[in-house]
């Protein structure tokens, strides 16, 4: 069974218009999308800007409703369920945003950020106990303990996602939604950052929805490959194939727009 199973999801935004501001249509992000992710597997979702890739991660962390279809975690159906239920699933299902900065509480130092998360889903925990689980978590990700009492605004955006992604980890997911996690870095620290996701990945067997505009960012990350354009799947396959042999003209397209050194 797979870990995470999407059949049919539709996400429609309704758009209003006229003084009444009645509903006179819709946006339809998401349209019709089905895929599954095994456990330990990356799926890389790729398309261009507003092609609905981030409004399927957000639906399936229930950051935005779908307007129909069914999303099931380990055989449950997540959907509808109400809020009280989902709840302790949260733990398990996890996001790494786009932007390092702008999804860290400013007022928050490191260690703040990282313990809330698990203050918030292991409230047995002592402080002194979470602390300790912070600095491990630091360390895990390429950061020393100490920088612990520093500000999002004293670290760099590579240090920053790093924070991020150690958040992610507090709670010990088994499914991360990695929703574009190097587009806002420079291109030096993408590798390390990619790196560092692959490496945590073969630790802890854990899957990612790995979310990218740009080919060459998930052409070595990813097990199997979903091209969006425009709401729909318009080609599945193994990472490799798809590469090697691209059968849709938009995904070509995508390949074509990869900088090339030759």
């Amino acid at each position: 069974m797979p870990l995470l199973e999407v059949n049919d999801l539709r996400v429609w935004f309704p758009v209003t218009g006229g003084l009444l501001r009645r509903r006179v249509g819709f946006i339809k992000a998401v349209d019709g999308v089905s895929f599954s992710v095994e456990a330990g597997q990356t799926v890389g979702l790729v398309g261009e800007s507003g092609s609905g890739k981030t409004t399927v991660g957000r639906a399936l962390l229930r950051l935005v409703n779908a307007t129909s279809g069914s999303i099931r975690f380990e055989g449950q159906e997540i959907t509808n369920m109400p809020e009280r239920m989902f709840r302790p699933l949260r733990s398990r299902i996890q996001m790494i945003f786009q932007d390092p900065f702008g999804s860290l509480n400013p007022r928050m130092n490191c260690g703040e950020i990282i313990g809330e998360a698990i203050e918030i889903h292991f409230p047995a925990l002592k402080p002194r106990a979470r602390a300790e689980e912070v600095a491990r978590l630091l360390e895990l990700v390429g950061l020393k303990p100490a920088m612990a009492s520093r500000y999002p605004h004293e670290f760099s955006g590579g240090q920053r996602q790093r924070i991020g992604i150690a958040r992610a980890l507090a709670v010990k997911p088994q499914f991360i939604v990695c929703d574009e996690p190097v587009s806002a870095l420079d291109v030096s620290v993408q590798a390390q950052v990619v790196n560092l996701l692959q490496d945590l990945q073969e630790q802890f067997g854990f899957a990612y929805l790995f979310i990218a505009h740009d080919l060459a960012v998930v052409e070595h990350v990813s097990d199997h490959l979903l091209v969006m354009h425009q709401g729909k799947i318009v080609e599945s396959a193994p990472a490799a194939d798809i590469y090697a042999n691209p059968t849709h003209a938009y995904t070509r397209s995508l390949l074509e727009a990869v900088p090339s050194l030759a």
